[in-house]
């Protein structure tokens, strides 16, 4: 199988990178701030610690106004000096090129500590304290920034710790295993990653069951569907080499082999019909005419078309159809072909003596349709799996009573093409009854 390769221009690659860029932009919730206004913001909270310095100074301490002046030109200048390291760290990728993350808040820790020595031992030394007071708020600062760095090394461990387990966890589903997950702890930022990373791995493993249904169940048609049409196949090949080579002289030997063939090749060609229509679906290829369709109409045809059979195997088939039930809004011949589907199955799983009945009655803007049958039932295990393709119960896997196994798969994929639906009530011994809903014509 060639593989399709496509080349993206440099302008069309960056355009498709600049919309990928916005999307995520546009993605990313309120709290989480563009790049280029975290400077604006750190200048912006400087400027509210200086307006904040300056006002506490006046209402605590009334000094002069000389005095105001001269701790207001002091402060703007450990300002400015601040906001340089700090922007100048920041342009500088600083923090973020450090190899840990606890090293990058410690290294932030550290220069907030520094800021704070600056800020207030240049503006001590400016308001002329003495060498006794320097010295003893220099050790003060050394000892606060220590427990400052200390502290900011405990929580810098706690909050990597935390996301170290998410990486780990990354890590695992990376490697296949889809079963890992992330213990949650508090309400911030990391908690809400820890959640969003087991979302991903539910729905991770989820998609990954799901393929692994898919793959066992191609593998199944493929072993199924060979099955089915190599039995009938080398049924038929046997039976015509024998009426090729003259081996059947009797004539009504061979008159047999050729009704047999004759039927062999009538299944064949049903099945690959099956086969097709279900490609179809799969494909989005159902196409559905809906109009207003008379449900009691197909039901008295498919009655009418299963009479014969009915009668040779002796079972009584009927039909029973509420007043008020017709029209429906639906495709009459795809609905027609969940009708004869369930009505043969129910006709293959009823022995002789016993009763297929059809009836549909209306409930609001849904009609329901329920095809009965007196048969052996379904056992519990088979439920769940009836409408699945090529099954077959376990009674009914030789081709004499199990059809194709693509009936029930093709009227589930009609009903819900119409935005209906279809499932099966039965207890082992006491028969099955199938019911499908469709969308009544309004009133």
């Amino acid at each position: 199988m060639k593989r399709a390769c496509y080349t993206l221009s440099a302008p069309t690659f960056q355009h498709l990178s600049a919309n990928r860029y916005q999307t995520m932009n546009d993605a990313l919730p309120s709290t989480y701030l563009p790049r280029r206004t975290l400077p604006l913001h750190f200048i912006g909270g400087v400027l509210i610690a200086l307006g904040l310095a300056i006002l506490a100074f006046v209402l605590l301490m009334r000094p002069p106004s000389q005095e105001i002046r001269t701790m207001a030109l002091f402060l703007s200048i450990t300002a400015l000096v601040s906001v340089a390291a700090g922007y100048g760290a920041y342009r500088l990728g600083w923090i973020s090129r450090a190899p840990r993350l606890v090293l990058s808040l410690l290294t932030g820790y550290i220069l907030a500590t520094l800021l704070t020595f600056l800020n207030v031992g240049f503006s001590a030394r400016l308001m002329f304290a003495s060498p006794h007071d320097l010295t003893l708020a220099a050790v003060l600062l050394l000892f606060a920034g220590g427990i400052a760095v200390a502290l900011g090394y405990l929580i810098s461990m706690t909050l990597t710790e935390r996301i170290a387990r998410v990486a780990s966890a990354a890590a695992a589903v990376a490697e296949g295993d889809l079963s890992v997950r992330v213990p949650v702890s508090g309400s911030d930022e990391v908690a809400d990653l820890s959640q969003a990373f087991n979302e991903m791995a539910d729905r991770l493993q989820e998609a990954d069951r799901r393929q692994r249904e898919l793959e066992q169940l191609r593998r199944d048609l493929v072993a199924w569907a060979g099955h089915d049409l190599r039995t009938p196949l080398a049924s038929t090949r046997v039976m015509i080499d024998a009426l090729a080579d003259g081996l059947v002289e009797d004539q009504e030997t061979a008159q047999r082999y050729l009704q047999t063939s004759q039927r062999d090749m009538k299944t064949l060609s049903l099945l690959i019909d099956d086969l097709f229509n279900l490609a179809q679906m799969d494909a989005g290829g159902l196409k559905l005419e809906r109009e207003p369709t008379a449900i009691s109409d197909l039901i008295s045809d498919t009655l009418e078309s299963f009479t014969v059979l009915a009668a040779q195997r002796e079972i009584l088939l009927s039909g029973k159809v509420d007043a008020g039930v017709d029209p429906v809004n639906g495709d009459g011949q795809h609905i027609a072909r969940v009708l004869s589907n369930l009505v043969s199955n129910a006709l293959r799983h009823t022995p002789a003596g016993g009763e297929v009945q059809v009836s549909a009655v209306r409930s609001g803007q849904w009609v329901t349709v329920q095809v009965a049958d007196s048969g052996e039932g379904i056992a519990a295990a088979d439920l769940p799996h009836v409408f699945d393709r090529f099954y077959r119960g376990e009674k009914s896997r030789s081709r004499a009573t199990g059809g194709s196994g693509l009936g029930l798969a093709i009227a589930h994929s009609i009903v819900e093409a119409h935005g209906g639906r279809i499932w099966v009530e039965s207890k082992r011994g006491h028969g099955a009854r199938f019911f499908f809903t469709l969308p009544a014509c309004p009133r």
